[in-house]
């Protein structure tokens, strides 16, 4: 409390940053276990990759090109052979199983040939010394595994090879066997017969007696069916026109083939392709020419009979002249007409217009070649559009606006006078056209009929000549195109080489060494994570709230009473730091009086207590170590005096002063015996006796050690703290749990206990240490310098370990800083 307030500080947590060189510390001292999990991980992938069956990728490439072939643009006329081209036809094209089993004719993959090796089983391919001849004619199954075993020079023996337990590793396929063959003796080039199969092996390389390996064979649709979805084709760019074929195999050489041999189908495919539009397109010209030929003739016939009927000998001398005036009469006066409208329509136009005439067609734009009108109307719509640029700006009374239409104005009026005259003089042209119009067709009344007739006959057999001479052209011109017709498409790359693409190797051993090493570490990490004691000096800091005024060594020695029998030890070194550190807290008081508790039993505040009492004792002070733990004594037990006679006797008036008070075989160093444990121990110690005992203490020692029980467990130890100056709080390590510090940092925040300090026991080095490459530190005077549980120098006594084997020792100090 600060002036009768709450210290809100105490409840506020620091904010400490992360101390990087604590974890690499905390983690790098497991490096043995890093190197562990990394080597076996590296040896299960090398032993992964040594029995896996490989797999690789061969890739080709195809150029498409887009243009059409010759033939495609025969009938120019037509869009019937054209259009674009589109790579989505060609990638379902070559992974199709048409053209898969056009590629497959050519290849021997309806059988598999397999050689056993210590390691695995192996498919042989085109290196097999057998080669089995399957009958095309006969209907044959798909069969598992036939083991092939050389008998002698000429003859082999069938047989069926059990499945085992590490069949999964191989590269063969597994199905039923045709029973009939097996078991028997056949010779090279014979026809091996039953029911279901029909084939015969021949021999392409010689074998020794005894030589073994196996085949499979494949249904061939099966085989189509696996070949047409093993490939995989993409465009390599998304602007260009070049397809990658790409297929997985596990042996390069018959992946590579059969990409090849897919490519090569393709372009003798596209090849077919267009040979078969060819003969469609001569075989549509062929029967156009003999329809148009016959109707040709039969005009032709129609022709001659009507001259020798009517006897007309030269048609277009006689009345050629009188038609092809009559003809160019009628277009003239088509042609004055449709320029007298025009003239009509635009006077028709510029009286219902206002003042923008800047959408008016010019003459010449429709054959009108009047260059005064022209120019008329050109400057009418350049004014117009300046007019209306001009009005997006300002309003019509503008002065501009206004000098612009008095422009307009003007033009107008000459456009319609000269509109007037234009109309007046096209009349006068078509009246005259009309007349001498009017006088060719009274001469062409004079001819006969049967000129008339004649001449629709003469334009029939025009219209059917020029048909039959276009498609003459258009045979010659598909002929040419057929004998030089060749494939759109090419193949840029053929299959060579494949790369591996399982197992992937460096990447497995990667993976290998990454796992090897975080794994442990997660694993390690989640252990430290859900550990909830106390295991490093670091960790109680950021838990506990109270000052860490020392550490004390973990010890293994046999006896309780280190300081006293081992003096020169590195624990008892520590117990005087401690005392060191407690004379400067409490240095003001004559008689000191130090309570010693912790949270629960076993945290060893009776061995603090009794080795801290030894040590002060030794300084020469006069000390006395109180048993006030009445539940569980364990002073006497371990200072080896009777405990008859203690504290609880005295309490209950039962014993005296001096009778209780016993002198231990150590000088200065006395001791109170708890006494036989009572009914009633917190009530005891809350009677004004015990405060009259311990004041009658300080005229006669100069420190006094008061050991009491678990803080977190009973309750007389809050009432025991208002007669102590100093309080020493407890924690040991990796064995006080997290949450046992809640209730004293509570306590300590809210000021209900005050002039209290933590001493950190049993420190191990090689356990989670964060000893700053060896120095273990605390809050006062205690400085150590241990490395594997070691103390440097020869300074010290060294601590005796529990005897081991050497090699568990050599194993273990591995994992010590």
């Amino acid at each position: 409390m600060i002036d009768g307030k709450v210290d809100v500080s105490k409840f506020q947590e620091d904010i400490k940053p992360i101390d990087i060189k604590y974890y690499l510390i905390k983690y790098f001292r497991y490096w043995p276990l890093y190197v562990t999990s990394i080597f076996l991980g590296l040896i299960i992938t090398f032993l992964f990759h040594r029995y896996s069956v490989e797999e690789y990728e061969v890739q080709g490439s195809i150029l498409i090109k887009q243009n059409s072939s010759p033939e495609m643009r025969i009938l120019d006329r037509s869009n019937i052979f054209s259009g674009a081209y589109n790579l989505e036809n060609d990638i379902l094209l070559l992974t199709s199983k048409n053209l898969a089993a056009e590629a497959l004719s050519k290849l021997h993959f309806n059988v598999t040939y397999y050689a056993s090796t210590n390691i695995k089983e192996v498919e042989l391919y085109d290196q097999s010394p057998i080669f089995v001849e399957v009958n095309p004619d006969f209907p044959q199954m798909e069969m598992g595994e036939i083991t092939f075993t050389m008998l002698n020079e000429d003859q082999f023996v069938l047989t069926r090879e059990e499945s085992g337990f590490f069949d999964f590793l191989n590269a063969k396929a597994d199905g039923p066997v045709d029973e009939a063959i097996l078991n028997k003796v056949y010779s090279f080039d014979e026809e091996i017969t039953s029911p279901i199969s029909s084939f015969k092996i021949l021999k392409k390389k010689n074998l020794r007696q005894g030589d073994q390996l196996s085949f499979v064979i494949h249904s061939q649709m099966n085989v189509i069916d696996d070949y047409s979805r093993g490939i995989s084709v993409r465009p390599i760019n998304s602007y260009g026109t070049v397809l990658q074929v790409t297929m997985a195999t596990k042996v390069v050489e018959k992946g590579r083939d059969y990409v090849n041999s897919l490519m090569d189908a393709y372009i003798e495919y596209s090849l077919k392709e267009k040979n078969q539009m060819t003969e469609n397109t001569l075989n549509f010209l062929e029967e156009q020419l003999f329809i148009v030929e016959d109707s040709l003739k039969k005009v032709e016939r129609r022709i001659l009979n009507f001259k020798v009927q009517n006897k007309l000998l030269d048609i277009n001398s006689e009345f050629g002249g009188v038609l092809g005036n009559i003809q160019s009469l009628e277009d003239q006066i088509q042609a004055i007409d449709f320029e007298l409208q025009y003239y009509l329509s635009l006077q028709s136009y510029l009286i219902e217009k206002g003042k923008d005439y800047s959408d008016i067609l010019a003459p010449s734009l429709i054959g009108i070649n009047d260059g005064l009108l022209n120019g008329l109307i050109s400057n009418l719509i350049d004014i117009s559009l300046q007019r209306r640029k001009l009005l997006a700006s300002v309003n019509e009374n503008h002065p501009n606006v206004m000098e612009l239409d008095e422009q307009i104005t003007k033009i107008r009026e000459n456009i319609f006078e000269n509109i007037d005259n234009l109309v007046q003089n096209t009349k006068d042209r078509k009246t005259r056209a009309i007349a001498k119009l009017e006088s060719e067709g009274q001469e062409f009344s004079k001819l006969p009929q049967a000129e008339a007739d004649f001449m629709a006959l003469n334009r029939e057999f025009k219209l059917r000549e020029n048909l039959y001479n276009y498609l003459l052209e258009k045979r010659a011109e598909a002929g040419i195109a057929k004998a030089s017709n060749i494939s759109d498409n090419s193949i840029l790359d053929y299959a060579r080489r494949g790369s591996l693409i399982f197992p992937k190797k460096s990447q497995n051993y990667g993976l290998a060494f990454g796992l090897g090493l975080f794994i442990p570490l997660a694993l390690l990490i989640l252990y430290h994570y859900l550990n909830n004691k106390i295991v490093d000096q670091v960790q109680l800091k950021n838990v506990l709230r109270i000052p860490l005024l020392g550490t004390i060594g973990y010890s293994t020695k046999d006896t309780n009473m280190l300081v006293q029998e081992h003096p020169k030890s590195m624990v008892s070194e520590s117990f005087r730091s401690l005392r060191s550190a407690l004379f400067y807290i409490a240095s003001e008081k004559t008689c000191k009086r130090i309570l010693i508790t912790s949270s629960v039993s076993g945290e060893g505040k009776t061995f603090v207590s009794i080795n801290l009492a030894s040590a002060i004792a030794l300084s020469g002070k006069k000390t006395i170590l109180i048993g006030l733990d009445l539940r569980r004594p364990k002073i006497s037990e371990y200072l080896g005096v009777e405990n008859q006679t203690g504290l609880s006797n005295y309490l209950v008036d039962k014993a005296d002063r001096d009778d209780i008070i016993v002198q231990t075989k150590y000088e200065n160093l006395f001791v109170v015996p708890s006494g036989p444990i009572p009914p009633n121990p917190a009530e005891l110690l809350l009677k004004d006796k015990m405060t009259e005992f311990l004041k009658s203490l300080e005229d006669e020692f100069d420190v006094v050690v008061m050991d009491t029980p678990p803080i977190g467990l009973v309750s007389e130890t809050m009432d025991l703290l208002r007669f102590s100056d100093v309080n020493l709080y407890i924690v040991r390590q990796d064995f006080t749990h997290k949450r046992y510090l809640l209730m004293i940092n509570d306590l300590y925040a809210n000021d209900q206990v005050d002039n209290i300090y933590c001493v950190f026991n049993g420190l191990k080095a090689g356990l989670d240490v964060y000893d700053f490459g060896g120095y273990n530190y605390g809050y006062g005077y205690n400085y150590s310098y241990m490395r594997k549980n070691e103390y440097t120098g020869a300074y010290y006594d060294q601590e005796e370990p529990k005897k081991r084997s050497r090699w568990v020792s050599k194993v273990l100090d591995r994992f010590r800083v």
